[in-house]
């Protein structure tokens, strides 16, 4: 069944398919899950012929965006192109995988669910949904983030289904190490942590105030966790997006409604901030993205670099933060994620993983590969995303200081790889 409405300047078709929980086992056996594929087209193109693109969320375990109006990239996609959502699997409106699906398991059996979640999986969905819901047609990609992950994975693994493809900050290191992607990205956040102070010269004795408050022990979230330091200075995740340093100094400002007492509304911010509540698969799979053949086990490399250290400790003033780093105390603390904690304790013990890249096919590889590589990125190295990109076939890369992590959100940033690509002869119709 397809249900349509519409959006400002949007036409929207919404579709469900099933496919199987694990691509490598009998269907009967392991069981299916539910994708939401949802497809944007302007409704004045809505009976075109036009080509597709499917857009690949970041993450891990990100749902697609939802569409409150036509501007940024689905502007610009809309003049030319039919565009596909797919919330990949355990996300959105397919079928979720929470903790309360994995507490009831043991630890081996829970992590061999979320391995299931892994970009291995997401790619043979996509090509399920193509080949099912457009009769095998060819399409783009435009990948954010962790979707310039999914996008290497399905070079590797399907290039034939691709006309191009479009990244934007999300090149992996390849092969995928995590310690060294940790070792880079700590000194990332230290040096987004300074220009805070800089920006904002009051804060550094404000978080003082509110890090030596919290180190007290005894200050309580509003669905009842305990704030910790560390769980605080993991707000500096935010710092990588264009305007994260401007959110962070205003939850500063409020943070206390009288000497020694926070605001209720700080620590309401805090805890949804903090809780994984939209999105629980993000800390959950985080370290296992780096994992693949001949990697070993990710065993926590955020927290090895973390020890490492001494000047991100809790009691360092001014206080550090920290940024897209998985630790092991997040599945204690934090409520929504505690049902995960054997599991993803197994997880990092893993060292069987599925290939995720294959380096010759992309050495060889034909189908055009413009991508964004942003110069200061927190999240994803500009300089392992040059490296991996130096040894792709047909890729092309576009360095800028322009734009933050999320640059996507402005329309000019896909139209520049969308150049980059038509300049060099065009997609592969």
């Amino acid at each position: 069944m397809t249900v349509e409405y519409h959006l400002p300047g949007i036409r929207v078709a919404e579709r469900r398919i099933d496919v199987p929980l694990d691509w490598r086992a009998d269907t009967d056996a392991a069981g299916t899950i539910e994708l939401l594929v949802r497809e944007l087209v302007d409704p004045d193109r809505a009976r075109d012929d036009l080509p597709l693109l499917v857009y690949l969320q970041g993450g891990p375990g990100g749902a697609n965006p939802r569409p409150l109006r036509r501007d940024g990239w689905v502007d610009e996609a809309l003049r030319d192109y039919r565009v596909v959502l797919v919330d990949q699997r355990g996300t959105g409106g397919s079928t979720p995988l929470e903790a309360v699906d994995v507490a009831g398991l043991d630890a081996a059996a829970g992590a061999d669910l979320l391995a299931l979640h892994r970009a291995d999986s997401i790619v043979r969905d996509l090509e399920h949904v193509r080949e099912t819901l457009y009769g095998g047609r060819r399409w783009a990609t435009l990948g954010q983030s962790y979707g310039g992950f999914l996008t290497l994975t399905y070079l590797s693994q399907a290039p034939r289904a691709l006309t191009a493809c479009y990244v934007c900050g999300g090149i992996p290191g390849t092969p995928p190490r995590a310690a060294e992607v940790y070792a880079r990205t700590f000194d990332r956040v230290a040096a987004k942590t300074a220009e805070l102070y800089r920006r904002f010269p009051g804060d550094a004795e404000a978080i003082t105030r509110i890090a030596d408050r919290i180190a007290e022990g005894d200050v309580v979230l509003p669905d009842g966790d305990v704030l910790t330091v560390h769980r605080f200075q993991s707000l500096g995740i935010d710092l990588g997006m264009k305007p994260g340093h401007e959110r962070l100094h205003w939850l500063v400002e409020r943070a206390f409604a009288r000497p020694g007492r926070f605001s209720e509304a700080f620590l309401a911010d805090v805890q949804a901030l903090s809780s994984s509540a939209g999105n629980p698969l993000f800390w959950t799979l985080q370290e296992s993205i780096y994992g693949d053949p001949g990697s070993g086990a990710t065993a926590w490399a955020a927290q090895h670099e973390r020890d490492r250290r001494p000047e991100f400790d809790e009691d360092r003033r001014p206080l550090l933060f920290t940024g897209e780093m998985a630790f092991p105390w997040m599945f204690d603390e934090v409520r929504l994620l505690r049902g995960f904690r054997g599991a993803v304790h197994a997880l990092a013990e893993r060292t069987d993983w599925t290939p995720l890249y294959d380096a010759e096919r992309l050495a060889a590889n034909d189908v055009p590969l413009a991508a964004a590589v942003y110069f200061d990125d927190m999240y994803v190295d500009a300089g392992l995303q040059l490296d991996t990109l130096s040894r792709i076939g047909n890729a092309q890369s576009w360095v800028t200081n322009e734009f933050e992590h999320d640059g996507i959100g402005s329309g000019r940033t896909f139209t520049r790889l969308r150049e980059l690509v038509r300049d060099r002869g065009g997609e592969k119709r």
